[in-house]
């Protein structure tokens, strides 16, 4: 399917693929910066589904509108606890590592919300609404790592 965007809508696509490239850069910076390896793999996944959304807003900016992927959430992982109660300098690392990374999803998400509402195209709708539920489940995983370590109380 090919098609015109507005200005307006070129314009919020460039928004949406700056924040992309952001998550990107900050996933693989934190993948490599993170003590623990469940981090790293995290943080390695999120930032290749953060280059799929890139590569998707990129085919939607280029007047293709791709089929959202099939399936709906992704899958969960299960962490297992690395971290005791204590704050060790290692812990207080990748918990700024998280809480950094989780303010970027709520931004993300939010700036997905406010973007779906302003495309005419319900195809397009409908391709950035499932990648800002993606967003929420990067936001769900970091949580979780969280939880599962001491760090969000």
């Amino acid at each position: 399917m090919n098609m015109q965007l507005s200005q307006k809508e070129l314009g919020l696509l460039k928004d949406l693929k700056d924040q992309e490239q952001l998550c990107i850069e900050k996933y693989s910076k934190g993948a490599a910066a993170a003590v623990d390896g469940q981090l790293k793999g995290l943080f390695a996944r999120i930032s290749q589904i953060e280059q799929q959304h890139f590569d998707t807003l990129t085919q939607i900016e280029n007047g293709t509108v791709p089929q959202p992927a099939a399936g709906g959430s992704q899958a969960m992982p299960t962490f297992t606890q690395t971290y005791a109660t204590a704050d060790t300098p290692d812990k207080k690392n990748d918990c700024y590592l998280c809480s950094d990374a989780l303010g970027t999803e709520k931004h993300a998400s939010n700036l997905y919300d406010t973007c779906i509402f302003e495309f005419q195209d319900a195809n397009i709708r409908k391709v950035l609404g499932h990648i800002q539920g993606e967003e929420q489940d990067h936001g769900k995983m970091i949580y979780d790592y969280m939880k599962a370590n001491h760090m969000y109380q």
